[in-house]
């Protein structure tokens, strides 16, 4: 990875990356700080380090368009399996059961995601980023608390199912921000009685903007300054429209 030598303050706005699996979204930030040698570097809404898929970074007077980058829709394709039940709701975390699944079938499953889609309360899996007390909740779960969380208010529009190949179903959902993909797996697989977990996710879409027009970051580690800069949404266009 080549480094900028001297501090860019040419562009400011946002800019769109596909992050890859087993970093945090934090870590891609650092990257295209460190890489750049930018003063300001954010982000428009995490992804759980074995996400991938749409991160928004903002750049300069960008991350001054955090809420409003953070508030779109957002859109996810996956996978969860059924039958098993981990601390963490997803696949990274312990294994708590291994239940029977064969007996579910494609009609059970989209009928309890039809059940899910609208307005719905969840609440926050332990192991996620909201902080209680100036604590986020996964450095609490780490040392085995558990502690009373509030309910959130959601809104699904869409979770349907794309392919059925069980134990592994998977889907897309379009949901508001504030989401937890992967406890909507876990609801549903309560909702069925054999349990299920997040097996995949991948974020294609939040608001306007879609993977398809971002960088992969094997792309981003070899561009020159110049280069980066004709990748940059420009922060006035979105600064008038909000």
């Amino acid at each position: 990875m080549k480094k900028i030598k001297s501090y860019n303050e040419s562009r400011d706005g946002l800019l769109l990356i596909d992050k890859p699996a087993g970093c945090t979204s934090h870590d891609v930030v650092n990257a295209v700080r460190r890489q750049f040698v930018l003063k300001k570097v954010g982000h428009g809404g995490t992804l759980d380090p074995d996400a991938t898929g749409l991160l928004v970074l903002l750049l300069g007077k960008g991350t001054r368009l955090s809420n409003h980058v953070m508030g779109g829709d957002k859109t996810y394709t996956g996978s969860f399996m059924l039958g098993r039940v981990t601390t963490t709701q997803d696949r990274s975390g312990d294994v708590l059961a291994s239940n029977p699944w064969n007996h579910i079938s494609r009609d059970q499953v989209e009928d309890a995601m039809k059940a899910l889609c609208g307005d719905i309360f969840q609440l926050p899996p332990m192991v996620s980023a909201i902080k209680i007390n100036g604590t986020p909740l996964y450095k609490l779960a780490r040392q085995g608390q558990e502690v009373e969380r509030k309910r959130r208010f959601v809104h699904i529009y869409r979770f349907a199912l794309t392919e059925w190949s069980p134990p592994l179903i998977s889907f897309e959902v379009i949901c508001t921000k504030g989401t937890y993909v992967r406890t909507l797996a876990h609801d549903l697989g309560d909702s069925l009685g054999c349990g299920a977990s997040l097996e995949s996710l991948r974020r294609t879409a939040s608001g306007a903007f879609k993977v398809c027009d971002a960088l992969s970051m094997d792309v981003v580690r070899n561009l020159t300054l110049t280069e980066l800069n004709e990748h940059v949404l420009p922060y006035e266009h979105f600064a008038l429209n909000t």
